[in-house]
């Protein structure tokens, strides 16, 4: 496709789809999307990539099974990077390294910069390897921390949104904290952190979801919540005080907490499979460490969620997995995850633009 067209948009969403790392399941299961028409006719997608690579892993799966259903790079608009020969030699399919790290974190900046300086209304992220990008010298945690470094933004927030299958139930996860050991957790929450993620929170789902007055519930830290300081004192040290000052200061807000970590995710549950006539559950969940809110997300919505990163300009979703090195280049990795990718990319998108039509 001709680059004088591939980016215009009209009233679709422009979109821009990172190649994520190449020695992984990104690039299958872009094609694997990207062969869905109803998907094509929702937005204008273009692939951030080297298209030696997309051509290469076109024909390899091919080759595999000629019956596959995936995207001819022919029939993709791509923004195509160049590489130096000697870095792309480097590339082995199944092992993320310094080279894959480079492809991969390089196609991020130029979909990054490309996005802000307004050719994209957004980004789908495919996942990368945070070892291979250390290896490459690229020392983020990942992602999400690249983006907001790269678009200016102070405040962000890694939000994981699931549509259930089973009764159309969206869950909202937004965790406190993000990549780092269990045993930092009690140092780096505090009341100023949860103070910056709920007010986070909650211009999202403002902008992004149309909601003004929304419910939301959040995690204790300590099992029972800490069960009155037998079993941890962050709750009744300062987590009831900073609930009190949360409600005078959003008087529209319903917020519920500290809830017992074990029992909060049981509404959602049966929210999402429907295992209850009706359920009252909230409109949002703040966790406050990684595996709190990754745990329950990923058993419900394994194959369906998705990460997008909050507080950010533009709107950047990715698929709830990692790279998988151990399936990549099988033909057999599910591209579920990213078709949902970009379809919630596609809704975040209209959603802003209607927001901002309304103001």
């Amino acid at each position: 496709m001709p680059l004088s067209s591939q980016f215009a948009s009209g009233d679709r969403p422009a979109l821009a789809i990172s190649f994520g790392d190449p020695a992984g399941i990104g690039i299958e299961v872009v094609l694997k999307a990207l062969a869905d028409v109803d998907l094509l006719d929702k937005a204008n997608l273009t692939v951030v990539g080297n298209r030696d690579i997309l051509y290469n892993t076109y024909d390899r799966l091919k080759a595999q099974s000629p019956d596959m259903a995936i995207a001819h790079p022919d029939d993709i608009s791509i923004l195509d990077i160049d590489f130096p020969e000697t870095l792309l030699a480097n590339l082995t399919v199944g092992e993320g390294n310094h080279a894959s790290g480079e492809v991969g974190c390089q196609c991020l900046h130029q979909a990054i910069a490309h996005t802000v300086a307004g050719t994209f209304d957004g980004i789908v992220t495919a996942p990368i390897a945070k070892s291979a990008w250390k290896a490459a010298g690229h020392h983020y945690p990942g992602q999400t921390e690249l983006l907001a470094e790269q678009s200016h933004t102070e405040q962000f927030g890694m939000m994981f949104v699931a549509r259930s299958p089973h009764t159309g139930w969206v869950l909202r996860t937004l965790l406190a904290t993000t990549h780092i050991p269990l045993r930092a957790v009690p140092t780096a929450l505090t009341a100023d952190i949860l103070t910056q993620k709920l007010d986070l929170l909650m211009a999202t789902l403002q902008r992004d979801f149309g909601m003004t007055a929304p419910r939301i519930a959040v995690a204790g830290l300590n099992p029972h919540s800490g069960e009155l300081g037998q079993l941890g004192r962050e709750e009744q040290d300062w987590m009831m005080t900073w609930f009190k000052e949360m409600g005078d200061r959003h008087p529209t807000l319903t917020l519920d907490g500290p809830i017992p970590p074990d029992t909060m995710w049981v509404r959602p549950g049966q929210a999402w499979f429907g295992t209850r006539q009706s359920v009252n559950t909230h409109d949002a969940y703040l966790a406050l460490y990684h595996d709190q809110g990754l745990i329950p997300v990923k058993l419900m919505g394994f194959d369906r969620a998705i990460n997008t990163t909050i507080g950010l300009t533009f709107v950047r979703t990715s698929p709830d997995h990692g790279t998988a090195f151990d399936i990549a280049g099988k033909g057999i990795a599910d591209a579920t995850s990213m078709k949902e990718a970009i379809l919630w990319a596609v809704e975040l998108v209209r959603q802003r633009k209607t927001a901002a039509v309304v103001r």
